[in-house]
């Protein structure tokens, strides 16, 4: 006996305190039930043993000669239920631990094994490991990590610990697009990095698309990115002061810039760019937020920027993701709302813009800047959902409930997809009801939004 309580490798002592291993259960179906002896009846006449059988009231019935009959002797048990148990070395006793733990042993090796666990500690604590170890072969979860395990060790590391200068509010969208980017970008392999990416959009009324690869993708989201950089005092990647303002003017730049394919090596570039961004924008104050940004023909201020850049993230990180055949989830519900939002308050001026071009009806009911006008009541159903009012007949008027004209739903992910241009307006409404005129002309707006 060892001086930790455990009997020594071949001893025959008992091993007080240590767990019993229960063997591996067979399936029911593997036990030939009638092979089983029964237990033998007591002759005629002779009294059961007491308190094994209850007392029960049996009918009178007339009397009868019993012919004599003879005890059964009970039968042989089968070899199977016989089984002796053979004495095996502890070496490979040890040996057997892993088929023990997979049920693969004999029915021999497995009563030989069994039978020395109850006496062998050490041997006892390594079945109980490799049964736990087969315990986890067998799981039926998913191996993919959870979408939103980095925001839950971020909450959990941020609650023991705040950041001394917090990511502002507006800007965890684009923190949290651009890292579940990177996660993916991570786990795909260098030739992947070529697979060929369909990037769809609408111009006007048809649709439009551009093929790519990843590494292409990626160098079009750096390219627009750098917007924002110049709007923070930051480096453009594309030499700055006569670099085109036009998101798709600026990526054909980029693309036509590299004599070879852009690879991998565009990440990191991609990467650092975003984290200087997000850093630039947590120092930079409240005001920063209200900075403008410039789009070439139109602006928007910086929060709106970035909540847009998150936007954009997100949809080519499903376009990457159908490539290279990759699970990708939307975003939480609530980043999800502030882009259905953001895409909400753009309606009323693209639906102008449309009218401006004859590609929408004519204003039917001028009213005053700020004072409420007809309007399409849009219900966003499920995942970051909600209400919205969008104003038809001018940009400067309010949508308001008292006004609506028409009411058109859909689901969140799917107005998404619209305002991304990846389905067309007339696949996207889930219901509509009232002026279908008003509809077509907030669901082609909404399309209308899309660009490369």
């Amino acid at each position: 006996m060892s001086g930790d309580g455990r009997e020594s490798e071949g001893g025959e002592e008992e091993v007080r305190g240590a767990r019993r291993i229960p063997g591996p259960r067979g399936a029911a179906d593997d036990l030939d039930l009638e092979s089983v002896p029964l237990p033998p009846l007591p002759p005629p006449g002779s009294a059961a043993p007491a308190g094994s059988v209850p007392e029960q009231s049996v009918p009178e019935q007339p009397e009868q000669s019993a012919p004599e009959q003879s005890v059964p002797e009970p039968p042989e048990a089968p070899e199977a239920l016989m089984t002796s148990v053979p004495d095996l070395p502890h070496r490979v006793l040890k040996a057997l631990l892993g088929a023990w733990a997979l049920s693969a042993c004999s029915a021999e090796e497995t009563a030989a094994v069994e039978e020395h666990l109850t006496s062998c500690a050490p041997c006892a604590d390594e079945a109980l490991r490799l049964r736990d170890a087969v315990g986890l072969l067998h799981t039926d979860g998913s191996l993919d990590l959870d979408p939103t395990l980095r925001s839950r060790v971020m909450d959990g590391c941020l609650g023991r610990r705040p950041a001394r200068i917090p990511v502002p509010e507006w800007a965890a969208p684009y923190d949290a697009e651009t890292a579940r980017l990177d996660a993916l970008l991570r786990d795909i392999g260098d030739s992947e990095w070529h697979a060929p990416v369909r990037l769809q959009w609408f111009e006007e009324e048809r649709e439009v698309s551009r093929r790519t690869t990843v590494a292409g993708v990626i160098g079009h989201l750096m390219a627009v990115d750098g917007l924002l950089s110049a709007a923070l005092g930051l480096d453009d990647p594309l030499g700055g002061g006569e670099a085109p303002l036009d998101p798709t003017e600026r990526t054909e730049r980029y693309w036509s810039s590299t004599q070879r394919p852009p690879t991998r090596a565009v990440r990191e570039p991609w990467r650092a760019q975003s984290h200087e961004l997000i850093r630039t924008a947590s120092f930079a104050g409240r005001n920063v937020a209200e900075a403008s940004v410039s789009y070439g023909a139109f602006a928007l201020p910086l929060q709106d920027a970035l909540l847009d850049r998150s936007f954009e993230c997100w949809v080519h990180g499903g376009d990457i993701a159908d490539a290279v055949d990759y699970p990708y989830e939307a975003p939480s519900a609530a980043h999800l709302h502030r882009m259905i939002d953001l895409a909400a308050r753009l309606l009323p001026a693209a639906v102008a813009g449309r009218r401006r071009s004859g590609l929408a009806g004519p204003a039917k009911d001028l009213v005053t800047a700020g004072a409420p006008g007809r309007s399409v009541h849009l219900e966003i159903e499920g995942h970051g959902g909600g209400d919205w009012y969008i104003a038809l007949d001018s940009p400067a008027a309010v949508g308001s409930p008292e006004r609506a004209v028409a009411q058109v739903a859909l689901d969140g992910v799917e107005f998404c997809r619209l305002a991304a241009g990846h389905i067309s307006p007339v696949e996207a409404a889930a219901g509509q009801e009232g002026d279908r005129e008003a509809i077509r002309d907030v669901l082609f707006a909404a399309a209308s939004l899309s660009r490369l």
